[in-house]
């Protein structure tokens, strides 16, 4: 129901929104427009509009109705006749974009999202989507938090959101988390993609279902598809505004300076300047520049007084696009500065732009590097055999698009960051694919079967080459894990402050939002020292007893990831919740922190340890003549390290001391030796991506694939009765297969933990000063000094 909902009702929602919007801009143009610019038309109408309408708190709740309000107005004030239906295959075409776009998560099984582990830019989308639907630009009322910190970096400093709103109005309307529905509006955006270079190539390729082939294979360049699967909403949804551009641009040549033209460009212009700033500005500038050279003779003949209106109109509607952020962007160090290289890992190669690049990861180089660079050559041919078609059938719609786009990010790889340059060779990577695939059309047409079989073989195949490989290595969130989270926000609505203690910026910035939460190695407003005074880099995990009381304190709830290595908190804290990924412990509100000291015992691997009677002394000394220690009996946990199993030779160090690296199928195999009976929790450190199967006793007992972890988490593999005695396990890792994030680069793994006892599973014991040194030679979780009267225990 879940996948149903977010894959066939948003984006349904969103193609009537964006239909009827698009109709409303045709009425306003006053002459029917190409069928399929429609929809790119209304999407950028629904962004206009919104960005007006979320301006001030009073009326950012009003986005949704307004847009929906529009759209039917749209629907009724049509000036096409009520029986003129969209081509056939345009459809298809947009339909096969979309498809492609939606199989890495549609075909998980699951609603989730792209880009887990390589970008967290998406966990920021959420944040902004929700003020913004919510409150507008205003960040009144919010306590000091992650959430909040994230905002004040971003909308507080002019952020723009315009590739946002669409977002949260279909969201808004459908009643579900925007975490659900990045990925189809992304998709959508490839589907208006489609449809936009559909327009484009009708110059080119007469045939409409070669043309249909033609668009699907351009709306997925491997740059463009690689931003994508990192969650890139804006450079999806400029590379459809500007491509919409250029087609509107083509119509001028036999149109002049009218509103047919003048009104979709300038709709298309505000709503890339309200997605990118002024950036936005300067990639509609082939398009506006086009059109108003082809316009300029008639133009100066007679200046009409509607023109002169809707420049006024399109310069008042540009102010919020600069009054929130300025001419440039808040971000403007990371676009202009040579080093800045963001997620990248070094500067890409400006052949990117070709859309073919065969790498699960568009930042490494690609398999096969010389059939790459073969393939690379046939597009550029192929695009300058394009260009040449569209100068001979004197066609301006694919040659503004090839030669604007690229001189764009041209300039923009030259004189921006990296990071900047990155981006825009992925807006301008459909036009170059376009060219190419087209020319291959026209050489079919023109029953040149060879050669079109070649060209189209080479690049198609190469497109299709690199994007089955960024399929194959996608990096999934673990819907589950992040679904719970969504739970226990609205659990613990209002009864913050909230600490998490792992790296996990979908908790901090968007699901626990209304809990005021914080993680301890993200983006904060209170220090969070660990026990040495020290704070936690980004993207570390703590466990509570590393962590200093007087930090921990500030905190009336703590949302804790289930692990073998996880201490139970603090005596004041009682467990609320637990769930198959996380515990939610809390304090009363307005409790008092009865602990005079805490000690913790443990390593990170094992949260359990035996105190020296020496610490013992020190904290019954500390707890006074009338007071008590707090201790928390913890069965040992069996702890495993790599180097203690037998695996494949070829696995290797990780690059964390201590690891492995599955870079081969096999297995990891030890013999266990247990004490005790009991229900036992089989964990692994670290993440995993093919399918692994658990055998105890040659028993298989379990299988996880596709759980991601960051740093310092367990996977648990299964969960069993298991005997006193000795017990043969193994660990069984397959190699990748069709399932979408089944390859890429293995993370490291390691240890091997075998626990009966989470910390939801403990309790506190109690014992008077005079019998303090019962704890000595005993294992305890931690042990805390209580003053006299001490509550909570």
């Amino acid at each position: 129901m879940e996948l149903t909902a977010a894959w066939v009702a948003f984006p349904l929602v969103l193609a009537a929104l964006c239909v009827g919007s698009g109709l409303l801009v045709e009425r306003l143009a006053g002459r029917a427009l190409p069928d399929p610019l429609i929809p790119p038309l209304g999407c950028a109408a629904v962004i206009v509009v919104s960005q007006l309408s979320t301006l001030s708190e009073g009326t950012a709740e009003l986005s949704a109705p307004l847009t929906g309000g529009l759209a039917l107005a749209g629907f009724g004030l049509r000036i096409r006749p009520a029986t003129r239906r969209f081509d056939s295959w345009a459809i298809r075409a947009a339909l096969g974009a979309f498809a492609v776009y939606a199989a890495p998560i549609v075909l998980s099984g699951e609603a989730t999202l792209a880009g887990y582990m390589s970008l967290d830019d998406s966990a920021t989308w959420m944040a902004l989507t929700d003020r913004v639907m919510e409150h507008g630009h205003s960040l009144a009322g919010l306590a000091p938090s992650t959430y909040e910190a994230t905002l004040s970096f971003t909308l507080g400093k002019g952020y723009p959101v315009g590739a946002l709103l669409p977002l949260g109005i279909g969201a808004g309307l459908l009643r579900q988390d925007v975490a659900w529905l990045i990925a189809p509006y992304m998709a959508t955006l490839g589907a208006m993609l489609a449809l936009t270079l559909w327009e484009l190539a009708r110059p080119l390729v007469d045939s409409r279902r070669i043309r249909a082939l033609l668009a699907i294979g351009a709306a997925q360049p491997a740059l463009l598809y690689g931003y994508y699967l990192w969650g890139g909403v804006k450079e999806m949804l400029v590379a459809v505004l500007v491509a919409s551009g250029c087609a509107i641009a083509a119509r001028s040549v036999g149109w002049g300076a009218r509103r047919a033209v003048v009104v979709p460009l300038l709709v298309l212009a505000l709503a890339a300047m309200d997605s990118l700033s002024s950036v936005g500005a300067v990639w509609m500038l082939p398009a506006l520049g086009f059109a108003a050279w082809v316009s300029w003779p008639a133009a100066k003949r007679r200046l009409r007084p509607g023109t002169l209106a809707l420049a006024l109109l399109a310069a008042t509607l540009a102010v919020p696009a600069f009054a929130m952020a300025g001419f440039i962007s808040p971000t403007r160090a990371a676009f202009t500065s040579g080093t800045e290289l963001g997620n990248l890992l070094g500067p890409l190669s400006a052949a990117q732009v070709l859309g073919i690049w065969p790498a699960g990861d568009f930042r490494l180089d690609p398999d096969l590097p010389y059939l790459a660079a073969a393939l690379m050559v046939v597009a550029v041919a192929g695009a300058i055999g394009g260009a040449a078609v569209a100068v001979r059938r004197d066609t301006p719609g694919p040659l503004l698009y090839l030669i604007g786009t690229l001189a764009v990010a041209g300039v923009t790889w030259a004189i921006g960051s990296p990071w900047l340059g990155a981006k825009a060779l992925a807006i301008a990577s459909p036009a170059p694919l376009l060219a190419a695939l087209g020319f291959a059309g026209r050489l079919a047409e023109s029953r040149r079967l060879l050669a079109a079989t070649a060209v189209a073989t080479a690049v198609g195949g190469g497109v299709l080459w690199s994007n089955a490989l960024a399929y194959r290595d996608v990096s999934l969130a673990p819907r589950a894990q992040l679904a719970e989270l969504e739970a226990i926000g609205h659990r613990i609505a209002g009864e913050g402050p909230t600490l998490m203690t792992e790296y996990e910026p979908y908790g901090a910035r968007h699901f626990l939002r209304e809990a005021d939460p914080e993680g301890a190695s993200e983006l904060r407003r209170r220090r969070v020292p660990l026990v040495s005074g020290e704070l936690l880099e980004k993207g570390d995990f703590a466990d509570t007893d590393r962590l200093r009381l007087g930090g921990l304190v500030t905190y009336r709830t703590l949302v804790l990831r289930r692990s073998p290595a996880q201490s139970r908190p603090p005596s004041p804290y009682r467990l609320t919740w637990g769930g198959d990924y996380y515990e939610v412990w809390q304090r009363p509100a307005g409790s008092r922190w009865d602990v005079l000291a805490h000690l913790g015992l443990g390593s990170r691997t094992e949260p359990g340890g035996v105190p020296r009677c020496a610490d013992v002394r020190r904290l019954a000394r500390k707890a006074g003549p009338n007071g008590a220690l707090a201790a928390v009996p913890r069965a040992r946990t069996h702890v495993y390290p790599p180097r203690e199993l037998a695996h494949p030779p070829g696995w290797g160090a990780g690059a964390y001391a201590g690891k492995l690296v599955p870079a081969t199928p096999g297995a990891l195999e030890t013999r266990v030796s247990l004490a005790r009976p009991g229900v036992y929790g089989i964990w692994l450190g670290g993440s995993v991506r093919p399918q692994v199967d658990v055998l105890v006793d040659g028993e298989p007992v379990g299988s996880v694939r596709n759980q991601l972890n960051n740093r310092g988490d367990y996977v648990l593999l299964a969960e069993m009765r298991l005997t006193r005695g000795t017990h043969r396990m193994a660990i069984r890792f397959h190699a990748p297969d069709l399932h979408p994030g089944s390859g890429g680069e293995p993370y490291p793994i390691g240890p091997l933990a075998l626990s009966r006892q989470d910390a939801g599973d403990t309790r506190v014991a109690r014992f008077l000063r005079a019998n303090a040194l019962r704890l000595c030679g005993r294992r305890w979780d931690w042990i805390e000094a209580l003053p006299s009267g001490a509550r909570g225990v």
